[in-house]
C-alpha cells in the first residue's frame, strides 16, 4: 500500500512548480492558467484539501499517485501558487521571445 506524502520539501515544490509551468506553457493556457491561478489563491489551501481528498484517489487510477497527492501538498501554500504564476509568466515571456526571433529570422 501506498503511503501518500504529507509535506513537500522546497526543492521538490520548486520541480514541481517547473514541471507544470513548462506544461502549461508547451499547451499555450497561459492566459486561461493565469486567470484561474489568480481567482482560486484566495481558497487554495481549502481547495488543496478537496483535491487531497477528492482527486488523488480518483487520478491515482491512472497516474502515479504520489505526484497527484504532491500537486495537492503543492497547492497548500499560497506562495507556491504565486511561484506558480510567476514562473508561467517568466517562461511565456521567454517563448513570445524566442517565436518572434524565429519569426523575423524566417522573415529574412
Amino acid at each position: 500500500m501506498y503511503h501518500y506524502a504529507t509535506e513537500l520539501s522546497s526543492e521538490r515544490a520548486e520541480y514541481l512548480i517547473e514541471k507544470l509551468a513548462k506544461w502549461i506553457v508547451n499547451h499555450r493556457l497561459e492566459t486561461p492558467a493565469i486567470m484561474f491561478l489568480e481567482s482560486v489563491k484566495p481558497l487554495s489551501f481549502i481547495g488543496s484539501q478537496m483535491w487531497l481528498m477528492y482527486g488523488v484517489p480518483m487520478l491515482g487510477i491512472v497516474v502515479d499517485e504520489r505526484q497527484t497527492s504532491e500537486f495537492g501538498l503543492l497547492f497548500e501554500n499560497r506562495g507556491n501558487v504565486e511561484a506558480l504564476i510567476q514562473k508561467i509568466e517568466k517562461l511565456a515571456r521567454e517563448a513570445d521571445e524566442k517565436r518572434k526571433k524565429e519569426k523575423e529570422e524566417k522573415e529574412k
